[in-house]
C-alpha cells in the first residue's frame, strides 16, 4: 500500500513508519524536519518536509494517512485534522486519547482527571477527532503511551468494549502502531473510534 505518516519524526510517528516499512508498504513520512525521521533509507521510504499549520505543504491525495500528531499547544490538532481532510486522502487513521470526547463516558471517573491535566488542549483534541470522524476516518483512542515492544496479546475493540481508564496501565507505541496498520490494511472501524489494548 501507499501510506503517508504524519508527524513521522515523533515517537509515535516513528513507530508507525517503522511498522509500515516492516510490513513492506511504500511510505511518505512527513515531518517539519525530515532529517529527524530516524528510519533507515529505503527506496520505499520518502521523507518529506511538511507542517499541518501550513496546509499547502501537506500533499495526501489518494493515500491512506496515519497520524501520530501530538502537541502540547492547543489548536495544532484541529489545524492538522482540517489540513488532512482538506488534502483529500483515501482514508484517515488518526491517533486520539482514551478518556476524551466520545470515550470519556466509557473510560469512567479517571476521564475527569485527564480533562483537568489537558486543560485547553481537551477541546482541541475533541474537535480534531470529530473532524476526522465526520470525514469517515478512524480515530484510535489509546491510553497512556510508553516506549517498548509490541504486545503479543494485543487486540483492538470498539468503544462499547472499553475498559475503565487506568493511569497505572500503559500501552506501547509499537502496539498502537501495529493496531493502526492493521486498520489500514483491513478496515474494521471506519467512521468510528477504535481502542487498541495491550491484551
Amino acid at each position: 500500500m501507499n501510506l503517508t505518516v504524519l508527524a513521522a519524526s515523533g515517537r509515535t510517528g516513528l513507530a508507525l513508519t517503522r511498522e509500515a516499512m516492516r510490513r513492506g508498504h511504500t511510505v511518505t513520512a512527513i515531518a517539519r524536519d525530515p532529517d529527524r525521521i530516524a528510519v533507515p533509507d529505503s527506496a520505499r521510504l520518502h521523507k518529506v518536509a511538511g507542517d499541518v499549520e501550513d496546509p499547502a505543504s501537506i500533499a495526501l491525495a489518494g493515500s491512506t494517512v496515519l497520524s501520530g500528531l501530538g502537541t502540547d499547544r492547543a489548536g495544532v490538532l484541529l489545524a492538522g485534522a482540517k489540513a488532512v481532510v482538506a488534502a483529500g486522502p483515501s482514508r484517515i487513521i488518526w491517533l486520539g486519547a482514551y478518556g476524551t470526547g466520545k470515550s470519556a463516558e466509557v473510560a469512567g471517573a479517571a476521564a475527569g482527571a485527564l480533562a483537568s491535566m489537558l486543560g485547553d488542549r481537551l477541546g482541541d483534541k475533541i474537535e480534531a477527532d470529530e473532524t476526522i470522524l465526520a470525514a469517515g476516518g478512524t480515530v484510535f483512542h489509546a491510553g497512556l503511551l510508553t516506549d517498548g515492544p509490541e504486545s503479543p496479546g494485543r487486540r483492538t475493540v470498539g468503544l462499547e468494549a472499553g475498559p475503565p481508564l487506568d493511569f497505572a496501565a500503559v500501552i506501547s507505541r509499537a502496539t498502537v502502531a501495529a493496531a493502526m496498520l492493521d486498520e489500514a490494511e483491513t478496515p474494521r472501524f471506519p467512521g468510528t473510534i477504535a481502542l487498541p489494548l495491550p491484551d
